[in-house]
């Protein structure tokens, strides 16, 4: 009997079942049962599980109400006659578990891990303008007797195919079935293997939101980072209350004003960069309160300590910036014109971008630009376009003198491109600031915190040092004051 050869230098190579190997294992768990209901894009994800044998003991009910009328009949109407939202795909789940538990017989199926796939996506259209969207999720049990569990997903076509974006949705259907059974204890991973058999140009997860039993312990802000970490998404945002939102539907036709730090803590600077640019910013013709969302972003790179992203750190920004009701994304973008293209693609409205002195100087510096064909105007062609404004808060020098967009200081081959800019009224200096702000500097307050010296708390806003001292955040430790 041959063994299997192995040479020296040989390395171990994770081994990733196949699409089918991955179906045909669900379907030979006799207690994995459920439903498939799949509106725009075919039945790509139950064809896997047909396809694999075996599926009688997997599949209840296979279906797709494709016509509105019919979809509207049994998944009840859409207030805004959109089909593909989250509130849709929602619907399809709590109305596909309850006919399960409804129509299945506990006494008959005691052990049964009852499911529901659902997806409803909208594909290329035919002049291939829009290359289409789509929500997709699953609700299972893990355990007969627990509550189920929910993995709901948005994701972005980039295949310019129709057919082609039909078979990578079935892919990423088995992988998420197989997913949510076989890796819920680890999301990390879980969400790393939905791209199996799959690469980032065919397709983008944006949101993703896990929720029931097995994930009582799963903060979704966490997992939102690991989108941008892996590079399966530009931009995610979350809400105040920690739940991860679909940027383009709380973008959508909005005024946006956008503050980037590392927020490291949050200080009295960002906190009143944030109020006074605001006030500012609604004053600004066309702009309306109802209709302007501000937004704190941090950049990848503003997370990273020592190459490495520190999560527990990523936390406690997320903890301090969401107590303060705030609307976080966290990006990719290291220059300030990609954030500008990101969000133009869900807007045209009026933007702001509200930054110190130290910020705008770096936007005038040419090495950030080098790898554009057009290098700098390229990218303030790109930055400053639509009316957008910079909302300039000012910073002390080292000689004690404020440094505003008045007397600031770029290089000397970009003063006149700077001066222009200036001129035709893009950079507008934050009025009404308070002087005594602008000593306050957040590495110093970190410092602080994390050596145990007093004093640090009147430099946050009202609130933040109580939730940093409760929770321990930034490394707080109440035993180095009192050593103190």
């Amino acid at each position: 009997m041959s063994s299997e050869i192995k040479l020296k230098g040989d390395r171990v190579i994770a081994q990733v079942p196949s699409i089918k190997d991955k179906a045909l294992r669900i379907n030979l768990n006799e207690n994995i049962y459920g439903t498939f209901a799949e509106i725009g894009a075919g039945q790509e994800t139950v064809r896997h599980f047909f396809r694999a044998g075996g599926s009688s003991g997997t599949i209840a009910k296979a279906m797709s109400a494709y016509d509105k009328d019919f979809s509207d009949a049994v998944y009840g109407s859409e207030k805004d006659g959109r089909y593909v939202t989250e509130n849709r795909l929602k619907k399809m789940l709590s109305h596909e578990v309850s006919l399960i538990e409804k129509r299945l017989s506990r006494d008959k199926h005691p052990n049964k891990m009852f499911f529901s796939y659902a997806n409803t996506v909208a594909t290329i259209d035919f002049a291939k303008q829009f290359k289409g969207h789509g929500w997709v999720g699953i609700s299972y049990q893990i355990d007969p007797n627990e509550d189920y569990n929910e993995i709901i997903l948005h994701i972005r076509f980039k295949e310019t195919d129709a057919k082609l974006q039909q078979e990578t949705l079935g892919i990423l259907g088995v992988n998420l079935i197989y997913g949510a059974f076989y890796k819920y204890n680890d999301p990390k991973k879980l969400l790393r293997y939905l791209y199996d058999h799959l690469d980032k140009d065919q397709l983008e997860i944006d949101t993703i939101n896990f929720s029931g039993p097995r994930f009582a312990d799963v903060d979704n802000r966490l997992i939102s980072l690991q989108l941008v970490k892996n590079g399966m998404t530009d931009a995610v945002m979350f809400n105040p209350k920690g739940k991860n939102i679909l940027p383009a539907a709380v973008l959508y036709k909005k005024n946006i004003l956008a503050l980037r730090g590392s927020f490291r803590p949050v200080t009295k600077v960002n906190m009143d960069m944030y109020e006074k640019s605001l006030k500012m910013f609604l004053e600004e013709n066309k702009v309306d309160k109802e209709n302007t969302l501000v937004i704190f972003e941090i950049t990848l790179s503003n997370l990273r300590s020592d190459g490495e992203i520190d999560e527990r750190d990523f936390m406690d920004r997320a903890e301090l910036l969401c107590s303060l009701g705030q609307t976080v994304m966290i990006s990719n973008f290291q220059e300030y014109y990609k954030v500008v293209e990101y969000f133009a693609n869900y807007t045209k409205a009026r933007m702001g971008l509200a930054m110190g002195v130290n910020n705008l100087v770096d936007i005038f510096d040419e090495k950030y630009y080098r790898h554009l064909s057009g290098g700098i105007l390229e990218a303030f062609g790109k930055l400053f376009f639509r009316d957008m404004k910079v909302l300039l808060y000012p910073m002390l020098d080292e000689n004690g003198e404020v440094t505003t967009s008045e007397n600031l200081k770029v290089h000397p081959r970009m003063k006149e491109l700077y001066k222009f800019f200036k001129f035709n009224g893009k950079v507008i200096d934050v009025e009404d600031y308070n002087p005594e702000n602008l000593k306050i500097f957040s590495r110093e307050v970190l410092k602080m915190i994390n050596n145990g010296i007093p004093g640090w708390e009147p430099m946050l806003p009202a609130g933040v040092a109580e939730i940093i001292k409760e929770k321990k955040l930034f490394g707080y430790d109440p035993n180095k004051v009192l050593a103190e």
